[in-house]
């Protein structure tokens, strides 16, 4: 790369970027385009979390995994058979791992000699005092951008650490899998790759302490669920751990119930269980690495978890330093960390005028059926005190659906009551990512659901719910017919 350099240039920098994922890359080009001088600092594998170990190569296998499914469930046709299983653990790894190759290439080591003003330096990054030093060099920037992502998360459970345990990035890149897997977690990492091994052939236990992805509404937790232990994954949610120990064959998890709501959740029939695997899986979230780089002594604050506190505009607690990304804690997802970036490099680079805004962030669960989730849930909303109006639409009242035979899911809406103005939503279905944007235009731009309910949509199509869903909320949509509306 002819802008890569090996020590930070004598007279210095505009902008220094901590980290080379998503978030740093998104902060060096769109500084370097406004003509500032970018230090963009890595150390390790290039791209980040996203490319290497997470996003694209959990993507592909659990596509992958939805074939195995399709196949089997090809049934449910009249007239067609067949199955599809799992042949070569190795090379679908193979094909993982060089797809995760090729997208780490074409979109972050290449497109480095693209941007001039971008000199990418290798090294450690920590503060001694004032001084923000690349290994044991000063390195002089104008201003900062801190955006080292964030780690696998590991839950304070008793026994673990003598357990050998799995992360999603070493679930990841297994050589074998195993015949049995524990899953501790029920969020989306848990959710999403305790689906996929049970697919692929492992005898699947996720087990959480509230209930499977818990950000939603319960009526959509509670039909995950039954659809994920209809395709033989056992789910233990409502339970504490109280310790975890190695065994011949693996480990085994001792925990007790922590509240039974008589849906499945628990073993009502005693207090303790215990629950064996061949590994186990901590999938609890995601701990920002934000730890043993001398930010607290420099004067920047960390939140209870360890996100650097940052405000409407990205700026930290010390002025000229910002920080973007999974680093802050909050909104992990790889396009808003890219999006927070631009905005911090941004306001760096050009002064303090752009704001950091959430209000309409579309959030995807990979599971089958897909779960996309936008704005407030009816949970949220109350919370604060606002009065809602809700619609829930069971899926085999979509007409794609129906055609598809596969009604598993809802769409649910959450609006204010008083003013009709949609405040949220949340759809559960097979092709349910693909819709959700349109209810973020939807929240977005201020719509009702009345408006969204006289919108034409396209016939036959999953998105064609949300009409259906915003019309539920004043007249029986199976009395229409079809197209109607």
């Amino acid at each position: 790369m002819n802008n890569c350099c090996t020590l930070p240039r004598q007279d210095g920098f505009n902008l220094a970027v901590v980290g080379a994922g998503s978030a740093g890359f998104s902060a060096a080009i769109t500084a370097a385009e406004l003509g500032a001088s970018v230090a963009l600092i890595g150390h390790g594998t290039i791209g980040g979390t996203c490319v290497n170990v997470g996003c694209v190569p959990s993507k592909a296998l659990i596509r992958a995994a939805e074939a195995v499914r399709g196949g089997r469930a090809a049934a449910r046709f009249p007239g067609l058979g067949g199955s599809v299983q799992l042949e070569d653990w190795s090379a679908l790894a193979a094909s993982k791992d060089a797809l995760v190759g090729e997208l780490r290439q074409k979109k972050y080591a290449d497109l480095l000699p693209a941007y001039e003003g971008v000199s990418y330096i290798e090294g450690k990054v920590h503060f001694d005092g004032t001084t923000l030093m690349v290994d044991d060099a000063p390195m002089k920037a104008g201003k900062i951008i801190l955006a080292m992502g964030a780690r696998a998360a590991v839950p304070p459970i008793p026994g673990l650490d003598t357990v050998p345990f799995l992360t999603s990035t070493t679930a990841l890149a297994l050589e074998r899998l195993p015949k049995s897997s524990l899953v501790i977690g029920g969020g989306v990492i848990g959710v999403e790759l305790g689906q996929m091994f049970a697919r692929l052939g492992v005898e699947v236990t996720i087990c959480c302490r509230s209930r499977l992805l818990p950000e939603l509404d319960e009526e959509l937790s509670a039909a995950l669920q039954t659809y994920l232990e209809a395709e033989g994954v056992r789910v233990c949610a409502g339970i504490g751990y109280q310790r975890i120990a190695q065994t011949a064959g693996g480990v085994e998890l001792t925990c007790e119930s922590l509240s039974c709501d008589g849906k499945g959740h628990c073993d009502t029939a005693a207090t303790v269980q215990t629950i064996t695997a061949e590994q186990v899986l901590v999938a609890t979230g995601r701990k920002p690495n934000s730890d043993g780089l001398g930010l607290e002594a420099r004067g920047i604050t960390l939140g209870r978890k360890g996100g650097i506190v940052v405000n409407d505009y990205l700026e930290t607690t010390v002025p000229g330093i910002y920080a973007a990304g999974d680093v802050t804690g909050r909104d992990q997802f790889v396009y808003m960390a890219a999006n927070g970036a631009k905005l911090a490099a941004r306001n760096a680079v050009t002064g303090n005028q752009h704001r950091y805004d959430n209000a309409a962030m579309p959030a995807v669960v990979f599971s089958d059926p897909q779960v996309a989730s936008v704005g407030l849930t009816e949970a949220a909303a109350r919370a604060q005190g606002l009065e809602v109006k809700t619609s829930l639409l069971p899926l085999d009242a979509v007409p794609r659906a129906l055609a598809a035979r596969d009604t598993r899911g809802m769409i649910k809406l959450v609006a204010d009551k008083g003013t009709d103005r949609l405040l949220g939503g949340q759809i559960m279905a097979p092709e349910g990512a693909d819709s959700i944007q349109t209810l973020v235009l939807a929240i977005k731009y201020g719509m009702t659901t009345a408006e969204l309910g006289a919108t034409t949509f396209p016939y036959l199509t999953t998105v064609e719910g949300l009409k259906l869903a915003a019309q539920t909320f004043d007249k029986d949509v199976a009395k229409l017919s079809c197209c109607a509306g």
